[in-house]
């Protein structure tokens, strides 16, 4: 390589086995970490709960994705990471998901393991309200498949506790929004987010969301069913905004909120 040559292939295997030593070691520094957070915890008075932080996830990825990455995708770089805080999640307490895949139980099951690792405990089950139920659990998600006809989403109004607070999958070149993700968690705003409202307004979507565009809210329908009608909002809504208080609907409501696709 001295005299200009391009690396043989020997050479370039034996940088590999390198960097993969390397990474390796760095790995498992990270996760002897994760018990010691978990320690630390305990020492705060914060030992009894869910360490999920969707927040200063979302804030940790956005900031690997901006910095230099060459020839590593986007997907590359979430995966990985997303593999890493499973891991660290599970190891400082309980940490335990169920999903409701709907129509497509495979593709939902799918965008779970992508968003949070295979560390978690995952099982399938046959009704939504049975998801929700592991939310309200301790270190409990449930994942939902967004379906016409299943308006699930319309039971956290009754639900204060449960936000949802991840949208499925969570980079656009995995395909269009899947599922939702719910749990017992604080929703923080990203910079970069859609509020998900649902509404009884008996008037068409496109009446809504023409009530809501006058009032500053760029919304887009997402599901109807059962009476109900789930938006997506532009931006992050608090629960108590009046521009939502003046918009359609005699019952209506925030459920959570997402950060956006975070290739977008």
């Amino acid at each position: 390589m001295s005299d200009g040559l391009p690396p043989s292939l020997a050479d370039i295997r034996a940088r590999i086995d390198a960097i993969d030593a390397d990474l390796l070691r760095l790995v498992v520094e990270r996760a002897g970490l994760a018990k010691s957070v978990a320690v630390a915890k305990a020492a705060a008075g914060d030992g009894g709960k869910f360490g999920l932080r969707p927040g200063r996830e979302t804030a940790l990825l956005k900031k690997l994705l901006a910095g230099p990455r060459n020839g590593a995708r986007p997907g590359l770089i979430v995966r990985i990471w997303r593999e890493l805080i499973g891991d660290s999640l599970a190891t400082q307490g309980p940490f335990h998901i169920a999903v409701w895949g709907g129509r497509d139980p495979g593709r939902t099951v799918e965008v779970t393991r992508a968003r949070f690792g295979v560390a978690p405990g995952l099982r399938q089950v046959a009704k939504p309200e049975d998801a929700i139920a592991e939310a309200r659990q301790l270190g409990g998600v449930g994942v939902c498949a967004l379906t016409a006809d299943n308006p699930w989403w319309g039971r956290l109004l009754a639900e204060p506790k449960l936000k949802v607070f991840a949208a499925l999958p969570c980079l656009a070149a995995w395909g269009p929004l899947a599922a939702l993700a719910v749990a017992e968690v604080e929703v923080e705003p990203t910079g970069a987010d859609n509020t998900f409202w649902v509404t009884d307004a008996a008037q068409p979507a496109k009446a809504v969301e023409e009530a809501l565009s006058h009032d500053g809210v760029a919304a887009t329908l997402m599901a109807e069913a059962g009476g109900l009608k789930l938006f997506l909002l532009a931006g992050f809504y608090q629960p108590g905004d009046p521009r939502l208080a003046r918009a359609p609907g005699k019952l209506s409501g925030v459920i959570g909120a997402a950060p956006q696709p975070l290739d977008v």
